[in-house]
């Protein structure tokens, strides 16, 4: 639990227990969690709307970012250490497995820059890519 301590004091929050739980739950996930996967997940029960408020300040806060999925459901993963509140650095590959569903952020792998027309001025970019992951493909 220090490391969400941590992490909630370095991004300015008041430490709940709520707060370290839903953090706990991503700093031992491998994969990108939705809103059901922490509520499965929980310890303790904590109702809907904590988590989905608790999610969304980990988001303005740039402790998470979202990322898109086909079925519009949003899925949530760990920032790296170079977001902060309201500016996400977080401009990789999102890795969706087409076996075990897992989707996985893949740091290493950048998304490109995408040449927009004139007056057009970009804020975010997401790439998503489906496939077999390491695990399924053997």
């Amino acid at each position: 639990m220090d490391q969400s301590k941590n992490i909630l004091k370095r991004n300015g929050l008041s430490i709940t227990e709520g707060r370290k739980l839903i953090l706990e739950i991503f700093l031992q996930s491998m994969g990108a969690l939705s809103h059901a996967d922490i509520e499965k997940s929980a310890s303790v029960s904590l109702d809907r709307v904590t988590i989905y408020r608790t999610l969304q300040t980990f988001v303005d806060s740039g402790i998470i970012h979202q990322i898109p999925t086909t079925d519009n459901t949003i899925l949530y993963a760990l920032c790296k250490d170079s977001c902060e509140a309201g500016h996400h650095h977080d401009n990789h590959v999102h890795f969706i497995c087409m076996e075990c569903e897992k989707t996985i952020c893949m740091d290493e792998v950048i998304v490109p820059k995408v040449q927009l027309p004139k007056g057009f001025e970009p804020v975010n970019a997401a790439m998503v890519v489906k496939g077999m992951c390491s695990d399924c493909h053997n």
